[in-house]
């Protein structure tokens, strides 16, 4: 058994908040660079150019990469050979409250979501905790702005209903979110479960590299086929047209009940945000 103290994860989620808000992931900032070598469109190589250098001078200045900082989601995978020799949602709480504080980015939650008061400190982050073999805790910050997070859509399908339904219904999330969501997005698709849990499987798809596909095969055909579809629809980075609207489509499924079919589109930005590490 492997003790682990409180402020070890309050210095890695500290750290990990930081990363995530002022460095791309790679495989997305890869994905820009394909995107702008294909780009025939003048005004939206323009468009790719500047969000290239966005990254490049966030990283370089450490300052955050887009001034919406949003609110942090944290995955917690625990291995069973652990023991919190302190309260491990207090810990991680205290570790994005100094991040926020320390890296002076915007603090963006409100307390209550009606009253609209905002806590000035970035708190509470949303966590998912799951129990892992072994004696590591694995532990994944996004941070998450909510343009984006606006756009995202669930629908209950009956179970009945073609494959092409879900397509239309996914493509149809992307032509209405336009602009607003600052593309190109990364689409993240929950298919299965509750309604609740078709959700949470569509953010965590987001968490898939770019270019990587699902295992099923059926599932990776869907990717793929989306992917060419949102292009399709021309919105372009920024919504000044050409050619990628989509970095990539990343779909996650879950077994459901005989009688229905949630399925859940979260729409995350060109600055889809997230840092890892194993401690």
């Amino acid at each position: 058994m492997r003790t682990v103290q409180g402020r070890l994860i309050t210095k890695t989620v500290k750290e990990l908040c930081i990363k995530a808000n002022i460095e791309l992931r790679g495989d997305i900032l890869s994905a820009l660079k394909s995107a702008r070598r294909k780009e025939s469109n003048a005004k939206a190589g323009r468009i790719l150019d500047i969000i290239i250098y966005n990254a490049r001078l966030a990283k370089r200045k450490k300052v955050p990469i887009c001034q919406d900082t949003g609110m942090v989601v944290v995955y917690l995978k625990i291995g069973r050979g652990v023991r919190m020799k302190d309260d491990i949602n207090k810990a991680v709480e205290k570790g994005v409250a100094q991040a926020y504080k320390d890296g002076y980015f915007r603090k963006s939650v409100v307390t209550d979501p009606l009253l609209r008061e905002n806590s000035n400190t970035n708190l509470p982050p949303v966590i998912y905790t799951q129990i892992i073999p072994g004696d590591k805790i694995d532990i994944m910050v996004a941070v998450k702005g909510f343009g984006c997070e606006n756009c995202s859509r669930i629908m209950m399908f009956r179970p009945m209903d073609p494959a092409s339904l879900i397509e239309a219904f996914v493509v149809d999330t992307v032509r209405e979110s336009g602009s607003k969501a600052c593309p190109p997005v990364y689409i993240g698709v929950g298919i299965g479960g509750t309604l609740d849990k078709a959700v949470s499987l569509s953010k965590e798809a987001t968490l898939r590299p770019v270019g990587k596909y699902n295992k099923k095969p059926y599932i990776a055909s869907m990717e793929r086929r989306l992917i060419k579809k949102i292009n399709r629809l021309k919105i372009g980075p920024m919504g000044v047209g050409g050619n990628t609207t989509a970095l990539g489509v990343s779909i996650l499924t879950y077994p459901t009940h005989i009688a229905g079919l949630p399925v859940a589109v979260n729409t995350s930005c060109h600055a889809t945000r997230d840092a890892r590490k194993v401690i």
